[in-house]
């Protein structure tokens, strides 16, 4: 704005300039029609006060007699003024070293841009003055500085406002993350509910996305918060169900160990080393389940922790040709079914573990459903992939636990209406063994119809490999 102003000031002071030369050169030629009074020795004075409506800021000097100037002006209220032998020698002084038009000053009276003619005889200097030129300057200037300073001032208050409202998204965030700062996220349940307002988080801004980024995060850190929640949760329900489950055989064999103790103080009769021999069976019955149960609990651990696996080449099909030949003395009251191809199902994996896959599926089926249940064992490729599934024609699963089925000590016993089972480790140990080979298991089940899917990477059949 400074910069347009000063140049437009420039321009205008140029454009005026010339437009005053112009006028003193026509103010020039009309001194031609006033060489009649001023060859009559007239004065300046006497000269303009004859002149018909002389025009404000005229100057006019004559010099009809040697060594005798006068001068005079036109004021603005269309007086003539006669200047002072002071002022009269003041302009003398400027015009001996300056030729055409030029400006000088007149004490007092202003500023006038001046030519001289020559009359014959006579000599004259006709002039006017430059006080429009100046008004008119500084008007635009006071008008350009008005302007400009309220512009600037209009400018900070919108630009202040823009960048308020602008910003207003970046204090929302912080109001938010201020909130969430204060809430207790260490212990208990926990839920962020705190969000930034849709509207303050529009992804097309700049300082939208950052909204957007913070509700990201908020939603990452709720869903862990959620996720440690339900880890806890199972955490103690794991210990609750593994002590349950260590719990009754110690307290068997503490029993047994008592009565036994009981017996023997008794006396050496056969009675007494007849219920001996039955404590001792009963306590080596139970601690061998309650070896079991570490073991798998061992096993589970290992397995959490990338270990227990020794890799080779496994043949899917015949693994599970021999899961079901070993199924079927343990099921003699259910129908097994074997559904496999002519060639091998090969995939990269642990032997063992996989064939504990397979039984622990079968034994499931086996376990859960009643006599006559006819249970079908397939194994085919699919994109890629070999599968196994194990389907049964029972009662099915009950939905209210098919969310956890995998988890470790859930139990379907309800749902096959059975009242008896194992540790519950069963399909946690299986999905933890197909989670190392880098695979999947799901179930699918509805009333008469149940089936599991082991999902594990196949390997390409080896063409020189017998069938």
């Amino acid at each position: 704005m400074v910069l347009v102003a000063v140049a437009t000031s420039a321009i205008l002071g140029q454009v005026l300039e010339t437009q005053l030369d112009n006028e003193v050169k026509a103010a020039r030629q009309s001194v031609e029609f006033m060489r009649g009074p001023i060859a009559t020795g007239l004065t300046a004075e006497q000269i303009l006060e004859q002149q018909p409506a002389p025009r404000p800021g005229f100057f006019l000097a004559v010099e009809s007699t040697p060594g005798q100037p006068t001068a005079a002006i036109v004021d603005s209220d269309g007086s003539v003024v006669s200047l002072t032998d002071d002022q009269i020698d003041a302009i003398a002084q400027s015009l001996t070293s300056q030729q055409g038009q030029f400006v000088v000053t007149v004490d007092d009276l202003g500023t006038y841009r001046i030519e001289g003619v020559s009359l014959g005889g006579a000599y004259a200097i006709v002039g006017l003055s430059r006080a429009g030129i100046s008004e008119t300057l500084a008007r635009m200037l006071t008008t350009i500085g008005l302007l400009t300073a309220g512009g600037l001032l209009l400018l900070a208050v919108a630009t202040a406002w823009t960048i308020r409202r602008g910003l207003a998204p970046l204090r929302a965030v912080a109001d938010t993350a201020a909130r969430v700062s204060t809430q207790r996220l260490d212990q208990g349940e926990v839920t962020i509910a705190e969000r930034v307002p849709s509207h303050q988080a529009d992804p097309r801004t700049e300082v939208g996305r950052v909204g957007e980024a913070l509700n990201t995060l908020l939603d990452h850190v709720d869903e862990s918060l959620t996720a440690r929640q339900r880890n806890e949760e199972r955490m103690r329900a794991f210990v609750a169900d593994a002590s349950h489950e260590l719990r009754t055989p110690l307290s068997s064999i503490r029993g047994y160990s008592e009565l036994s103790l009981k017996a023997l103080s008794r006396g050496q009769g056969a009675a007494t080393i007849e219920t001996t021999e039955a404590s001792l069976e009963r306590i080596q019955a139970q601690s061998l389940r309650m070896t079991s149960l570490v073991e798998d609990l061992l096993l589970l651990a290992r397995l959490d922790e990338g270990q227990e696996l020794v890799y080779g080449t496994v043949d899917l099909t015949r693994l599970v040709i021999d899961a079901v030949g070993d199924a079927r003395p343990t099921g003699p009251d259910h129908e097994w079914v074997l559904d496999v191809g002519d060639e091998p199902v090969l995939v990269a994996g642990d032997t063992g573990r996989l064939h504990q896959v397979a039984a622990n599926l079968l034994a499931n089926a086996r376990t859960h459903t009643p006599a006559g249940t006819t249970v079908t064992v397939s194994v085919t490729r699919d994109d890629g992939m070999a599968v196994l599934r194990v389907h049964d024609d029972g009662p099915g699963i009950d939905p209210s636990i098919k969310d956890e089925l995998f988890e470790r000590f859930a139990r379907a016993d309800r749902s096959r209406a059975r009242q008896t089972g194992g540790t519950g480790l069963g399909l946690s140990i299986a999905r933890a063994i197909v989670d190392a080979h880098g695979g999947g298991i799901r179930v699918e089940s509805t009333p008469g119809d149940t089936m599991f899917e082991v999902r594990l990477p196949a390997r390409p059949v080896d063409p020189a490999r017998p069938t």
